[in-house]
């Protein structure tokens, strides 16, 4: 399980490093390609709301009976996922009305995409560094396969999807680099 997340970590982090590539081309006066953006953050969105959500409650849920004082980390989590969600969402309907034609300040949507990349590689950090060191001490293998089993199949199948469906931003995925920083 703590493998499947530090892959879906790995994963998130390579599409955030895609939307920082289109993030630089729009900050230097060019205009990216519009609609793979929306593709990644439409993808982001699914998964956060399929995947991300649910790990978040069932973990918290948890690690609150197992390990009290885990409770503020896990409310900082929670609230900053939510900002992070609002963001995310914000960032999709000015991307709905650039898709539309309709006028958006280039300069205040880049750096509203630059404020959100650099908010979503903080939360993965968190997760990263405090809480699976949590998940790591308080649950045991048993808790780890229900938890497993309890989480929707999603981030496989999404990338499946993205490959078959979406192949130009499928080949930048691929080559961006994995390191989480």
């Amino acid at each position: 399980m703590l493998t499947q997340l530090r892959q879906d970590h790995a994963n998130m982090a390579r599409l955030l490093h895609v939307l920082q590539l289109k993030q630089k081309t729009l900050a230097e006066g060019e205009r990216p390609n519009f609609q793979l953006i929306r593709e990644v953050v439409d993808y982001i969105l699914d998964y956060m709301s399929g995947f991300t959500e649910p790990l978040e409650r069932m973990c918290t849920e948890q690690l609150n009976t197992r390990a009290p004082q885990a409770d503020a980390l896990c409310q900082r989590l929670a609230d900053d996922y939510r900002a992070l969600n609002a963001r995310l969402a914000r960032l999709s309907q000015d991307l709905d009305m650039i898709l539309m034609d309709a006028v958006v300040p280039m300069d205040r949507f880049s750096e509203d995409l630059k404020a959100y990349l650099e908010a979503h590689r903080t939360y993965l950090r968190g997760e990263r560094e405090e809480l699976f060191p949590l998940i790591r001490e308080h649950f045991d293998e048993d808790d780890l396969d229900r938890l497993a089993k309890a989480l929707p199949e999603g981030a496989e199948a999404e990338l499946a999807r993205l490959q078959d469906g979406y192949p130009e931003l499928y080949a930048e995925f691929r080559e961006a680099p994995s390191p989480l920083n």
